[in-house]
């Protein structure tokens, strides 16, 4: 790969919510620097697959979840790097909008990645998101999340960072 070139991660996110409006983080809490980041299921995309059926098969990696009727796209991504394996990447996120009924997640679906990354998940409320002091992806969240169990998805995808 040629110094300073990125390679293109393409990505899709679910914004999960259940009948009581509370939405599932996943957490990243071996993140070296003693932080707690929490953000929402999803990943990269595999080759010929969409950024809709990306989702669709990280719920159902990540959570457990089969026939999620997935919403709209309601916010997307500012381009963002990481280096995973010497190998630097640019992120584009898309994410979409999910409404369940409460249920239990299965993770036993994880890839060895997240099971080395990802040590805890749990359902928050939009009081919950504005009180923590734990990092919350993407940046802005309890305000998107307010926003949105207020005024319902927004007519076009709103830009978001992280």
């Amino acid at each position: 790969m040629a110094e300073g070139r990125l390679v293109p991660r393409p990505s899709a996110r679910v914004v999960l919510l259940d009948d009581a409006d509370r939405l599932l983080l996943f957490c990243a809490g071996n993140t070296g620097d003693g932080s707690v980041r929490w953000f929402t299921p999803g990943g990269g995309l595999v080759p010929g697959e969409s950024h809709e059926q990306a989702a669709l098969r990280e719920l159902r990696e990540e959570t457990g979840l089969t026939n999620v009727a997935l919403g709209p796209e309601i916010w997307r991504g500012r381009p963002w790097t990481t280096v995973r394996g010497g190998v630097a990447y640019e992120v584009r996120q898309r994410y979409y909008m999910a409404r369940v009924h409460a249920f239990e997640v299965d993770t036993s679906a994880f890839e060895e990645i997240e099971k080395a990354a990802i040590t805890g998940h749990r359902w928050w409320t939009a009081a919950d998101l504005v009180t923590t002091s734990d990092v919350v992806r993407p940046t802005g969240l309890p305000e998107l999340l307010a926003s949105l169990l207020k005024d319902g998805p927004p007519d076009s995808p709103i830009l978001v960072n992280g």
